[in-house]
């Protein structure tokens, strides 16, 4: 089994650039065969001490490792691989990245049309209040907490309960997922802050397509970020070569009633 030690690059400053390179030293030595199917990888403590960063890095960066399916903890004995290379359908919670990619296409883009329609000030005023404190937020569990706090109030700017039920119950699985591309993709939150005014600035001028547009330009772009992430060799020249997580036909946006 190879040591690590003489494979351990130097830690950037940046937490998250820590927790990325503890993950690709890991995920490297997995795909080259270092550790093989069942092989059990070192503690979180001995891998603190080996990457020189503390535990909670570790743990994300473990974290990450099970999302893509290269790894599986057994309580209270550890953490071992469970699959050579990494799954094209990474895993958050109790659902994967294929399961989100579907439902928030056919939940989310015809809930941004609805919120355009009829969204009340007091929506207009927590999304404006949300989008300024995700662009100035720099801790990533407190961005995270917020970005799946404005999913949530779109959909109640829908004026549908069920709607908002449904994000709700998906509400873990996209923080997970949020954490996972925050911390992997390179200036996915500052992207994403973008992407999330354009959705508010459509519902303020309540226009449907705009508000359709945008949402569907960020759950693409979402999807384009896990592409990358999970299969990086495929995303040469450019990323125009690799195929998304999923492949689904836009979801059919249903006409809003003027009225609530």
């Amino acid at each position: 089994m190879a040591d690590l030690d003489s494979r351990t690059a130097a830690v950037p400053s940046r937490r998250v650039n820590a927790m990325e390179v503890v993950l690709r030293d890991l995920r490297g030595a997995i795909e080259r065969g270092d550790y093989e199917v069942g092989d059990k990888l070192p503690s979180e403590a001995e891998l603190g001490q080996r990457f020189e960063v503390s535990r909670s890095v570790v743990r994300e960066a473990l974290r990450a490792m099970q999302a893509l399916g290269l790894t599986a903890s057994r309580a209270g004995k550890g953490t071992y691989v469970a699959s050579p290379g990494a799954t094209e359908d990474p895993t958050f919670g109790a659902y994967s990245s294929r399961d989100l990619v579907e439902v928030r296409r056919h939940i989310e883009i015809p809930v941004a049309a609805y919120a355009a329609t009829r969204r009340t000030q007091d929506d207009l005023d927590l999304l404006d209040r949300l989008l300024v404190r995700m662009e100035r937020q720099t801790d990533t569990t407190a961005w995270v907490a917020l970005d799946t706090l404005f999913h949530i109030t779109i959909a109640q700017s829908a004026g549908n309960p069920v709607f908002r039920k449904v994000i709700e119950e998906i509400r873990d699985a996209l923080a997970r997922q949020s954490t996972f591309l925050d911390m992997l993709a390179r200036d996915r939150r500052e992207q994403s802050n973008r992407e999330h005014r354009a959705i508010v600035e459509a519902i303020v001028d309540r226009s449907e397509d705009d508000a359709v547009r945008a949402m569907t330009a960020h759950l693409e772009h979402v999807e384009w970020a896990l592409t990358t992430i999970v299969r990086p060799d495929r995303t040469g020249d450019g990323g125009r070569e690799a195929t998304p997580v999923c492949r689904c036909a836009q979801a059919p946006v249903l006409p809003a009633p003027a009225d609530r």
